[in-house]
C-alpha cells in the first residue's frame, strides 16, 4: 500500500468514523489497561485514543501488510513504550500470557481463519485477561442479515479479503471466551465485543 492508497483508505473511512465508528473506538479502547496488544493496526487509526488510556503500560501493534503500517509514523503517538510490527495474527510472535489486553477493530472479518488467531489471542493473552472487539457483522436484524448475506459474494470477489457476514461474536465464544458483553450499532452490522479468559485452566479451554 503506497502513501496515496493510504491517504485513500484513510479518506474512505473519515465519514464512517465521523458518523460513529470514532466514538465507538473510544469506547472500547477506554477499557484496555496494562500490556496490550492491537491486531491489525493498519494505519494506526487507534493511536491517538490510547493516549486516553490511564493504565497503558506498553503497546504492541501489529499488521500482516508492512506497507500499510507506513501511515502509522503519521498518527500522534500514545504516551509510553509503543513498538509496531508486520506480523500474521495467526501466528503470533509471542511467548504465552505476554499481555492484559489484545484489541482488534474492524479485523476478523479479514482474517482467513478467525478460529486460528483466536487460539492465539487465547495463548498470549494473561489469565483474567481482556479481548476488546469492534468489528462489522453479518446484520443482526432480519433485513441487514439478509442484505449482508446477499452483498457478501459480490463484495468479497470485488476485494479478496472482508467477509461482509461473519458472525464473529460466535467465533469469539466457540473459541473458549467468556462473552461479557456484545452490543449492536450501525442498523445491526456493527458490534462492541468485550470477553475475557477465565483464571482457572486457562490453557484446557
Amino acid at each position: 500500500m503506497a502513501n496515496w492508497e493510504v491517504r485513500s483508505y484513510n479518506g474512505f473511512m473519515w465519514l464512517f468514523e465521523q458518523v460513529g465508528l470514532l466514538r465507538l473506538r473510544r469506547s472500547l479502547l477506554q477499557q484496555a489497561e496494562g500490556r496490550v496488544l492491537e491486531l491489525g493496526m493498519g494505519t494506526g487509526v487507534n493511536l491517538p485514543l490510547y493516549r486516553h488510556v490511564g493504565s497503558l503500560d506498553m503497546l504492541v501493534g501489529l499488521d500482516l501488510n508492512r506497507a500499510r503500517l507506513a501511515g502509522v509514523a503519521q498518527r500522534h503517538q500514545p504516551t509510553g513504550p509503543t513498538a509496531v510490527l508486520q506480523s500474521d495474527a495467526q501466528r503470533l510472535p509471542f511467548p504465552s500470557d505476554s499481555f492484559d489486553t489484545v484489541v482488534a477493530t474492524l479485523v476478523f472479518c479479514s482474517i482467513p481463519q478467525p478460529a486460528r488467531a483466536l487460539a492465539e489471542v487465547k495463548r498470549v493473552l494473561r489469565p483474567n485477561g481482556r479481548f476488546l472487539l469492534l468489528e462489522h457483522v453479518r446484520g443482526q436484524n432480519p433485513v441487514t442479515r439478509r442484505l449482508t448475506d446477499w452483498l457478501h459474494p459480490a463484495w468479497y470477489a470485488l476485494q479478496g479479503e472482508c467477509h461482509l457476514n461473519r458472525e464473529t461474536a460466535v467465533y469469539v465464544d466457540q473459541a473458549g471466551f467468556v462473552i461479557e458483553q456484545v452490543s449492536t450499532h450501525g442498523l445491526g452490522v456493527v458490534q462492541l465485543i468485550t470477553a475475557s479468559l477465565p483464571n482457572l485452566n486457562k490453557h484446557s479451554l
